[in-house]
């Protein structure tokens, strides 16, 4: 059995994930309106070994007023598919994972694209799935709010099954190209899905070959308990933010005992929590680097960001105060309890918990010279954490330099992260593997007519 490895994904973010890094002098705050920014730094992620690039997304701006949001909101520019697809004609190796919701895109429009993209890669892409998580988004799609928490996730597990049912409709062989036999393809191998369930009616089947990994790989963000139930039962790589390492050992425990529940192979859902490293030759002069972003932070701008978190309008809060007992939220669950349990462990107040979101919106800082910042990974990865780490720079394109030039050395010193590519696809890399296609089982019937919806 080969030895486990780190695996790597560089989250891609505007001009950095700390909420003023488009302010830092050594920043271009238009860099990310530029498609050769992104492609500049996925080239360097190639480079250093990272295993694959990640696109976060959202459908709308952020729910506040422009004025606020002026202040240091980084939209989400480009539409990750259309990236992905030029990412992949620049490069050779790397995966390239991008965010696209359940619960505004049509099932058969998703497996298309994504089937397509997997083709034009070689087999490195990966689905990000999201199921939305604001007012402001379903606003943009004909809905005056966004669905019930319970609700989207309960469409997301159906939506899952009728996309791999429509990447499953053609068998891998199914393609002949014999002129002799006048036969392009095998229809016996060809199925249509028929998928009639409680929220989708979908025929098949897809347009194209199955993809070259079978399925592109899926990835699910989600830590509330309908989130960890979605991704137990169907993703192969889970991003999640963690602050403390026994919670965060309490979190992969947790995933992987509902993954074999369902019947997986605990090793074929990889947890990769998201890391924001400051790192410099030594530890003051990397404390620095954060201390000068967090001098530029606006007051409006991360109270704007604290509220679209706990689905309330915090600018009122009381700043030398405890945050506020809050009603559940039907979007960000998770965070919403991550910030709580974070306030209410260490006795923060509210200004304290700005200092401790600005920076990774939530996910784990690490401040410290190359080892120390290797230190903290390696003990993640050996002490039953993480099976990986998504990398938050703070800057860009300097923060990611700097991992790859101080921190990516030192892991692989230590024999932490592999010395040559593992395969060619992005399922090769993450140590997955490849689905057989399934024929599908005949789908349940609708509790009602779609078309009374």
């Amino acid at each position: 059995m080969s030895k486990r490895h780190i695996r790597l994904g560089a989250f891609l973010f505007g001009v950095g994930h700390h909420l003023a890094a488009w302010r830092a002098p050594e920043v271009d705050p238009a860099a990310y309106t530029r498609f050769e920014h992104f492609r500049d730094l996925t080239l360097s992620a190639e480079r250093a070994g990272f295993d694959a690039v990640f696109f976060a997304d959202n459908v709308a701006l952020p729910g506040a007023p422009l004025d606020v949001l002026s202040r240091g909101a980084q939209a989400y520019y480009w539409e990750p598919l259309t990236l992905l697809a030029a990412l992949a004609t620049q490069t050779d190796r790397i995966g390239l994972i991008a965010t696209v919701s359940s619960t505004y895109l049509p099932p058969y429009h998703l497996a298309r694209k994504f089937a397509s993209l997997d083709h034009l890669s070689n087999g490195r892409v990966g689905w990000n799935l999201v199921t939305s998580g604001s007012d402001a988004e379903a606003r943009n799609f004909g809905l005056d709010h966004q669905l019930g928490h319970a609700d989207r996730y309960a469409r997301a597990r159906e939506y899952i099954q009728v996309v791999q049912g429509l990447w499953d409709s053609w068998d891998d062989d199914a393609h002949l190209f014999d002129k002799a036999a006048q036969r392009v393809f095998d229809p016996a191998k060809v199925r249509p899905l028929n998928h009639v369930g409680q929220h989708y009616a979908v025929a098949g089947p897809l347009q194209s070959a199955r993809p070259v990994q079978g399925h592109p790989v899926i990835v699910q963000a989600g830590s509330s308990d309908d989130g960890k139930d979605l991704a137990a039962a169907s993703a192969e790589v889970v991003f999640t933010a963690q602050q403390d390492l026994a919670e965060a050992r309490d979190f992969y425990a947790d995933l992987k005992a509902r993954a074999a529940a369902c019947g997986r192979a605990p090793d074929q859902i990889l947890v990769m929590p998201g890391v924001m490293p400051f790192v410099a030759a030594t530890e003051a002069q990397a404390r620095a680097k954060l201390e000068r972003l967090q001098a530029l932070v606006d007051p409006k701008a991360a109270l704007r960001l604290l509220s679209g978190f706990l689905g309330v309008d915090a600018s009122g809060f009381d700043l030398d105060a405890p945050l506020p007992d809050l009603p559940v939220t039907e979007g960000w669950q998770s965070r919403q309890k991550l910030f709580a349990d974070l306030t209410a462990r260490e006795g923060l107040t509210v200004r304290d918990l700005l200092d401790r979101v600005v920076p990774a919106r939530g996910h784990k800082v690490v401040v410290g010279d190359p080892g120390q910042v290797a230190d903290l990974l390696e003990d993640w990865f050996a002490g039953g954490a993480a099976d990986g780490f998504n990398i938050l720079p703070a800057t860009l394109p300097g923060g990611l330099d700097d991992f790859n030039a101080l921190v990516v050395p030192e892991l692989r010193r230590r024999g932490l992260i592999s010395d040559q590519p593992e395969g060619a696809t992005l399922r090769d890399h993450l140590g997955l593997a490849r689905p057989a296609a399934r024929v599908p089982e005949p789908s349940l019937e609708p509790k009602e007519s779609l078309h009374e919806r």
